[in-house]
């Protein structure tokens, strides 16, 4: 049984990566660690890495042959902020494979509290009246009106660094990331 360590215990995270992995032969094992980039990350290249610095601390953190990083951020573009998500998988061995997701703009009043220095978590918290939208719907799920969630999105994500590690490790190609 190959073990997966998860670099989250944020449940819409978690429960995409059970979704995708749940059928196989992996004990998956959430855990606590460290993105290394700012709790907010403004960018696609900060939001990258702080997915793969996830992986990575939580595959060495677990002593797991493979290790998961999600991370969400904000991406600023044609003078709107828009949300952004990213993961990675790394095995022992040394292979990661990255992949990124589905994007949409955030209205202006939130976006403005995402420039004044606040988590977006924390923001449509404030926005919502309701709490922890991070670890459920996430700011997705309220601007698509339900039709998709953070897990769901998230899922997606998984789908692909699955799917580029299954073709790598099978083909023995590879992949620059």
């Amino acid at each position: 049984m190959k073990k997966i360590a998860i670099g989250t215990t944020n449940p819409a995270k978690v429960s995409a990566v059970q979704a995708v992995f749940a059928a196989e032969n992996y004990l998956l094992v959430p855990t606590t660690v460290s993105s290394n980039v700012a709790a907010q990350p403004f960018s696609d290249e900060e939001t990258l890495t702080g997915a793969i610095n996830r992986a990575k601390n939580a595959l060495k953190k677990e002593n797991a042959d493979i290790g998961i990083g999600l991370e969400g951020g904000v991406v600023e573009m044609n003078k709107r902020l828009w949300v952004c998500n990213w993961g990675a998988l790394v095995d022992k061995d040394g292979v990661v494979v990255s992949a990124g997701g589905a994007r949409i703009p955030l209205p202006p009043e939130v976006a403005q509290g995402v420039r004044d220095g606040k988590e977006l978590g924390d923001v449509m918290d404030e926005y919502t009246g309701m709490r922890n939208i991070r670890k459920k719907e996430g700011a997705v799920g309220i601007f698509t009106n339900g039709y998709v969630n953070r897990a769901e999105m998230f899922i997606h994500i998984v789908k692909l660094l699955a799917g580029q590690y299954e073709f790598q490790t099978n083909c023995f190609v590879k992949i620059d990331d």
